[in-house]
């Protein structure tokens, strides 16, 4: 039985990628020390560093998990929501391929604003539990944070979603702090600052006239009309890609609604719809399906039944047929200057010929994640303007 186990150790050992080995052995004999850092939310919390036991209040977390743990992500998660497997499942089959133990990862359900799994969080005992910054007031209205931190398991609020232009780089440093990757988290900034000058030095020489857009939000998750972003999210990426979007005239908050009156009166010069694969959601729904490996022809196909929505009707957005829809989840992941990429040579087509978001951000896969880039974040009506 001896010889046995031995066998079946060292096999595990020689399917195992020796830098993965190298970076869990190296993170293992690092002792932990307790320090206090701030979260997200402004809160002073004590932690023991670095982290070995992680659990996600969000499965697309994992987006800078993998981005700063990148030979073997997992090797801190003992649980996780499961938003990552429903709202973006090629995601999911990107890492689920590439990491088969993924698939016996304990999940757990709940939406963005919802109570953690506080059963889980005792079972795995985990060093730190990640929750979003719009979780805060349900689990400190259930006092799960108090009796979290009676068991001495910590809680750290992120933020991608309600303020990502504010809050996504502090939250890469929080993350590189506690998990031993500092100097890997200040690469990832660097790399997104880079890439936003891109889009940002070229308007600061030339000013060109912003055209006014209505950035549609979760397109086909329901058939509401017209749900958009005030001047906060994609509702900022516009702006910073020279553009006016026009849901920050209406909307006081990050999410809102406008009637289909006044997106018409609005008259929008571009519409762009967010989307994503979202069949666990709405099978057969009107999503377009935007993400890694999508069928562009078939996403193209979709969004043009956009076009005949009644909030659009007699716009110039219409009229010119200015199209586009975009994966949603760069609403809440550190990849949101590939969005800015994406709108800025919708809106100013001249001014960035030069700009190729797709190899924008297969260098950042080559550079910081384990996975390889595929293509299809990103579709316009008018072929050419991909």
């Amino acid at each position: 039985m001896t010889c046995l186990r031995i066998h079946a150790f060292v096999i595990l050992l020689l399917l195992t990628p020796l830098a993965a080995l190298s970076a869990r052995a190296e993170d293992d004999a690092v002792p932990q020390t307790t320090i206090t850092v701030k979260d997200i939310a402004g809160r002073d919390v004590q932690i023991k560093v670095p982290v070995r036991r992680m659990l996600l209040g969000e499965g697309r977390q994992l987006y800078l998990v993998a981005s700063l743990d990148r030979e073997d992500p997992l090797q801190r998660i003992v649980a996780w929501r499961n938003d990552l497997i429903e709202a973006d499942p090629a995601t999911y089959k990107q890492y689920l391929d590439k990491f088969p133990e993924l698939a016996k990862l304990p999940t757990f359900k709940g939406n963005e604003g919802s109570l953690i799994d506080i059963e889980s969080a005792i079972v795995k005992k985990p060093d730190v539990v990640l929750l979003n910054l719009e979780a805060k007031q349900a689990n400190e209205d259930a006092q799960y944070i108090e009796k979290l931190a009676s068991l001495d398991i910590p809680v750290l609020y992120i933020d991608f979603r309600h303020y990502p232009l504010q809050n996504t780089d502090p939250t890469i440093r929080l993350l590189g702090k506690i998990m031993g990757r500092e100097e890997r988290a200040e690469d990832v900034i660097a790399f997104r600052k880079q890439a936003m000058a891109r889009v940002e030095d070229v308007l600061a020489k030339t000013k060109p006239e912003r055209p006014k857009v209505f950035i549609e939000r979760i397109g086909g998750y329901t058939e509401d009309c017209c749900l958009s972003f005030g001047a906060e999210n994609f509702g900022k990426y516009v702006d910073l890609a020279g553009g006016h979007n026009i849901g920050s005239d209406f909307l006081p908050s990050t999410f809102g609604q406008l009637s289909p009156e006044q997106v018409v009166v609005s008259n929008p010069d571009h519409v762009i719809v967010t989307s994503a694969d979202w069949q666990a959601y709405v099978p057969g729904g009107r999503w377009i399906p935007v993400g890694p490996n999508a069928d562009l022809d078939a996403s193209r196909k979709k969004l043009e039944w956009y076009t005949m929505r009644d909030a659009y009707a007699g716009t110039t957005a219409q009229t010119k047929r200015n199209f586009h829809a975009i994966w949603h989840q760069f609403y809440n992941s550190p990849y949101e200057f590939i969005a800015v990429q994406w709108i800025a040579k919708w809106l100013h087509p001249d001014l960035f010929t030069d700009l190729d978001p797709d190899k924008t951000f297969a260098e950042y896969h080559k550079r910081f994640l384990p996975i390889a880039y595929q293509p299809g974040y990103a579709v316009s009506l008018d072929a050419q303007a991909q």
